[in-house]
């Protein structure tokens, strides 16, 4: 059995009609966007944005964020030209099926889990941080003990988030697009109150020298070292922080802001018209989230100096307005970033079971997890089995760790399909597509670059723990899924 047996892609929409798999069609262009633009203003926004300001780039932050931004761009053009033409679950993961084959397809897929299932848990976890400041001085204070896993026991707010999140996604997909619309529009407010209010007591002295020179970090020997970017190992360069070489460093951490679009795209089987909206849904999403994170991203730096802001601050835009002497304005972004999160935090989730769902409906994960809910119409057996896994990691594990294990699943993903797009262009050139990648494949190999370096800049740390959970997915792979995969299965039956 080849290793590299690739899906039709006619099969794969074939699959879309069983109907004890079918998934139901709610979805327009404006719900889509709305999705991107829902799960991209999270923790990159109200959380990491102070965080990679201090330790990488300082006022240069918002640099980060347009080379992420642009990164994204050219891999956004690769998945609104798979989406059109595969509009099917499962996003990178099937587009990989169809072009690369089996293998890389499972390793997608099992990237995708660890991307999608480690960020929701990310995001219920710096919910959690904000929840602690709206609550802060009030009769509901959280204790310590159970308001963080760094410095108490459990992050007991988190693990409850998740698993009430877990219920609404379970219930439809019409249920998670509504709430996701009310919320959003409520961030989308905050947000646009940040950037003008903030405007006004911006010192245009924060934001000299733009791009702080070089220095060395603090420390770089022992433990240390697996915390700085394994680009500086490779080409003998000093360790160091801020600088041209922190810029990139802050951008590779910065990328978790904008994996919203990836999950528009494992919406492809529940959208209406997938091949004109996916596109249009991936791209305005975008657009809109990056313009907005570069705002504020001046903004926070304008109002304080870099070198003020606490890196281990789990709400530093509330912070920054705390210290210019606008309490309101730190409660209102505390109110609103606490309610936005909590439908990013869904919209990952809801990404991560419809990756599963794909994969459990090949075979590659057990047939039985694909089996929808006969009355919502959703893919409710993985669901649940995936919300009480991101409970428990939101519950015990702290939110840096969480961000960058996702952003380098999120890398990983889009240089496989930016090469993917050239496959399918030089394998199928007859199919229709609704979108075509410009420039090919000049456009595809930039993109596969660019988010490859950008996976260079995250620490050796990220790199050793993706790396095992690639290898615990090979092995998984070759005692599992090999075996039980249909196609796999259909070529066996063949043979007789």
């Amino acid at each position: 059995m080849s290793l590299f047996r690739t899906k039709s892609i006619e099969q794969s929409i074939a699959d879309t009609q069983e109907p004890e798999h079918q998934l139901k069609k709610n979805l327009g262009v404006l719900d889509l966007i709305l999705f991107g633009v829902g799960v991209c203003i999270g923790a990159g926004i109200f959380v990491l944005t102070g965080h990679a300001a201090a330790t990488n780039a300082g006022p240069a932050i918002a640099l980060s964020f347009l080379i992420a931004g642009v990164a994204c761009a050219l891999a956004a053009l690769c998945y609104a030209e798979f989406a059109s033409t595969v509009p099917v679950a499962g996003s990178a993961y099937t587009f990989t099926y169809a072009t690369l084959g089996e293998l890389l397809a499972w390793i997608i897929g099992w990237d995708l889990i660890l991307e999608f299932t480690v960020g929701a848990a990310a995001l219920a976890t710096s919910f959690s941080q904000y929840l602690a400041v709206v609550l802060e001085g009030t009769w509901f204070e959280i204790p310590a003990a159970i308001a963080t896993a760094e410095d108490g026991v459990v992050n007991l707010p988190a693990g409850l988030l998740v698993l009430g999140l877990t219920a609404v996604v379970i219930g439809g997909i019409t249920l998670s697009s509504r709430i996701n619309q009310l919320v959003t529009g409520l961030k989308l407010l905050v947000v646009l109150a940040v950037v003008v209010v903030g405007a006004f007591f911006v010192k245009i002295a924060n934001w000299v020298p733009f791009i702080p020179p070089a220095e060395a970090p603090a420390t770089s020997q022992g433990a240390e070292a697996l915390h700085l970017p394994i680009v500086q190992g490779i080409f003998g360069l000093e360790p160091s922080v801020f600088g041209v070489g922190g810029v990139l460093a802050a951008a590779a951490m910065v990328f978790f802001a904008f994996i919203g679009f990836d999950v528009v795209a494992t919406t492809a089987e529940e959208t209406r018209n997938p091949q004109r909206d996916l596109p249009r849904g991936i791209l305005g999403a975008l657009a809109i989230v990056t313009v907005l994170y570069m705002a504020v991203s001046l903004v926070i730096t304008g109002m304080q100096n870099f070198r003020d802001i606490d890196p281990e601050d789990g709400a530093p835009l509330a912070t920054a307005f705390n210290a210019a002497g606008l309490p309101f304005m730190g409660d209102l972004i505390a109110i609103g970033a606490c309610i936005g999160l909590i439908v990013v935090s869904m919209i990952l989730l809801m990404g991560q079971t419809r990756v599963a769902f794909a994969m459990a409906r090949d075979g590659l994960l057990p047939q039985g997890l694909a089996r929808t809910h006969p009355r919502f119409r959703t893919p409710y057996r993985i669901t649940l089995i995936t919300g009480v896994i991101v409970a428990i990691l939101a519950a015990f594990v702290p939110l840096s760790t969480l961000a960058e294990l996702v952003n380098i699943g999120t890398l990983a993903a889009f240089v496989l399909v930016s090469i993917g797009v050239i496959v399918l262009r030089r394998t199928r050139p007859d199919l229709p597509r609704a979108f075509k990648v410009p420039w090919v494949p000049v456009l595809p190999i930039l993109s596969a670059v660019i988010c490859f370096y950008l996976m260079l800049n995250l620490t050796l740390e990220t790199w050793i723990r993706f790396i095992v959970w690639l290898v615990i997915g090979v092995v998984v792979y070759f005692a599992y899924s090999r075996r039980h995969s249909r196609l796999g299965i259909a070529e066996r039956e063949n043979r007789r």
